[in-house]
């Protein structure tokens, strides 16, 4: 049996010790890691790998595209993409400062309590890497979301771009209102998310346990003070009222799951391509 190799590309100078440390404990067996990865050098890596085992070798070479910039990320895997033909290919996942397994373990979590395609969501924090992905997997389940960010107009590229590939959805833009007008953003939800920066609280206490027929509440910062007062980093499932919450490390254990179980399935098969619908999906399956 050939060597599952994995090939770790990272748009950063330094390769996510992170992304290594779950790619050995998801069983690959060699890990290749390259830093400073652009559009512009990615190339020669891509055809190393591909033209090094014949086709029918090639389901255990597979590629993992990260980095802290996920727009970057994202372009590389494009360039990453073109690079093949016939069957000449790998397995490729893109998961840049792991935004696309996040947003798939929250929106897993939220699905455990309700029936997303009958919901309302407002995802606070909605224009970053995590918070983009959470909005796309919600209008792809049917949900109504109300995007929310700092800036409208930068809400309003996300309501659009998500719009395009799901014409279908529900989805409205928003700006951070002041706080007395905040209750109007909130009000007929049941479902909140805070994925915004770092140390920035989004919500108090008083705001979201306010908010009548709220069900699920979720935040996804780590980082003190957290996005939404109230709401115990720790926190998996946990009843606050009427509301059931999850922190960071709550929504993180099945993060990781799903993270290693997508490593897992890039082995199955040469032409694997997972990006946040590929791994909700792969999530979905865990449960």
């Amino acid at each position: 049996m050939p060597t599952k190799i994995l090939l770790q590309l990272d748009g950063d100078l330094q390769p996510s010790v992170f992304d290594a440390v779950v790619a050995v404990d998801a069983g690959v067996e060699q890990l290749f890691r390259h830093g400073g990865i652009t559009p512009d050098n990615v190339r020669e890596l891509v055809h190393g790998a591909m033209f090094t085992r014949g086709p029918d070798d090639l389901r255990h070479t597979a590629i993992f595209v990260g980095g802290s910039d996920a727009s970057l990320a994202e372009k590389i895997y494009d360039t990453v993409r073109a690079c093949f033909f016939g069957p000449l290919r790998v397995s490729v996942m893109l998961d840049p400062n792991g935004a696309n397994t996040t947003a798939a373990a929250a929106v897993l979590a939220a699905e455990r309590h309700l029936a997303l395609d009958e919901s309302t969501a407002v995802v606070f924090g909605a224009t970053g890497p995590v918070g983009s992905r959470v909005v796309r997997l919600l209008a792809r389940a049917g949900c109504a979301v109300r995007v929310v960010s700092r800036d409208l107009g930068r809400a309003e590229r996300i309501v659009e771009q998500t719009q395009a590939a799901v014409p279908e959805a529900g989805l409205s833009a928003h700006a951070v209102p002041p706080e007395e007008a905040l209750p109007s953003v909130l009000e007929g939800s049941q479902f909140v998310v805070a994925a915004g920066a770092p140390k920035v609280q989004l919500l108090s206490r008083q705001q979201w346990q306010s908010v009548s027929g709220l069900q699920v509440a979720i935040d996804l910062n780590a980082v003190p003070p957290l996005g939404i007062e109230g709401i115990e980093v720790t926190d998996k499932a946990a009843s606050r009222g009427e509301v059931t919450c999850y922190g960071a490390i709550g929504v993180g254990g099945t993060k990781m799951k799903i993270h290693r179980a997508a490593l897992q399935t890039l082995f199955t098969a040469s032409d694997r391509l997972l990006d946040a619908e590929e791994i909700f999906a792969i999530g979905q399956d865990l449960k």
